[in-house]
């Protein structure tokens, strides 16, 4: 019964997810859309003819309506045809990359294929113009599991953002497996030794890296572990990229350049969830049933580890859940300052050109993520407390 009903339950959450991911996804295109035309600058460019960026900008759609755009980044434009004109003083351009050097007859129409073999565009040639009909075969729409090109990079979303997503999961999931070894050990371990010097100490520290930003932990860790302790003689860490310059690439290598980036995602998050353990194991061993397990005579260890502490992490599963997305986001700062070849790097600079189709499907890949780390976090919570109840 109870299975049947967590399915029910997940079924629900995943169809109330729909309309927010919707909502979202229409707030950030228009945002996106708002703040300028991606391809202005190609305009800049002496080396670029009228033809190349009219082109271009029917490759791209950028002058659709904004509506237009924004149903042919869902379900793709690969049955749509835009018409535009192209002058004939750029037949340079025309004649050697659209029909290899052919002359095209007075009002003949002549269909081609790009070399590229992704576009189907159709030339009829008029006075002093070009009448092109222009249509996409490769543009899907994310409905079709296809989030467009890159407008900075010309590759397609997926491979860009796939080859970035690796470093990041890889920086993210070990500052998280940091986070609960140190957050648990010195919450447990303040608990224990309330108002001990120790106690005072790590709190006082926890307080001071709270009210920090993490760029500001960043930038102090570089101070201290790269340029003083070069400055010292003492081994230094690396701060730039995730391998030195003229190396085999080894794992060490990649272990010495994952120290900084980790300790400055983790640093933050270890001194605010180690408050949290604390708290709640204070709460939970100076509650009844702890009291009577000690008048039993078990022994203290027993009673932190397997009595106190399940009950005291209760509130942390969903409080560790829900940041789990935000701390792979969090890497934007940290991935910037340190060089790191992640999402939060492809983001800020996707983000700076104007590459809303790759900045849009990062917040999308986010937004994803909240979702289903939420979802995660609720069964979880269920399990590990079953007076929770589906229904």
């Amino acid at each position: 019964m109870r299975h049947s009903l967590m399915g029910q339950y997940i079924l629900r959450r995943l169809l109330q997810a729909i309309p927010l991911l919707i909502i979202i996804t229409v707030i950030v295109f228009f945002l996106l859309k708002s703040a300028g035309d991606p391809l202005a600058e190609l305009s800049l460019d002496p080396r670029i003819t009228e033809s190349d960026r009219l082109l271009k900008r029917a490759e791209y759609g950028v002058d659709d309506p904004l509506p237009i755009q924004f149903v042919h980044w869902l379900i793709g434009d690969d049955w749509y045809v835009r018409e535009l004109e192209l002058p004939a003083s750029d037949t340079t351009f025309v004649a050697p990359n659209l029909c290899y050097g052919q002359e095209i007859p007075e009002g003949e129409r002549v269909t081609l294929t790009l070399p590229n073999g992704t576009e189907q565009v159709t030339l009829i040639k008029n006075n002093q113009c070009y009448r092109v009909f222009y249509q996409r075969n490769d543009n899907k729409g994310i409905l079709r599991g296809d989030f467009g090109m890159s407008l900075a990079r010309g590759r397609p979303v997926l491979e860009v953002m796939g080859q970035a997503l690796p470093n990041t999961l890889l920086l993210g999931i070990t500052s998280y497996l940091v986070i609960i070894v140190f957050a648990f050990s010195l919450g447990i371990f303040q608990a224990i030794r309330q108002y001990s010097f120790f106690d005072n100490v790590i709190t006082t520290i926890s307080f001071i890296l709270v009210s920090m930003p993490i760029f500001l932990v960043a930038l102090i860790s570089v101070y201290i572990f790269a340029v003083q302790f070069r400055k010292w003689g003492l081994p230094y860490l690396p701060v730039q990229g995730m391998y030195s310059v003229n190396t085999d690439y080894s794992v060490g290598d990649l272990i010495r350049h994952m120290i900084l980036p980790v300790f400055c995602l983790a640093a933050i998050s270890v001194a605010g969830y180690s408050r949290f353990v604390r708290a709640s194991m204070l709460e939970v061993i100076n509650s009844d049933y702890i009291r009577t397990a000690r008048s039993k005579g078990l022994g203290e260890r027993r009673i932190t580890y397997v009595h106190a502490l399940k009950n005291a992490s209760l509130p942390l599963v969903t409080l560790m859940g829900l940041d789990i997305p935000f701390i792979l986001a969090g890497a934007v700062v940290t991935e910037r300052i340190f060089s790191w070849p992640g999402m939060g790097t492809l983001y800020i600079e996707s983000l700076g050109r104007l590459d809303y189709t790759v900045v849009i499907a990062f917040v999308l890949m986010l937004a994803i993520a909240v979702v289903i780390f939420q979802l995660i976090t609720d069964v979880l919570y269920a399990v590990l407390d079953p007076r929770v109840r589906y229904s």
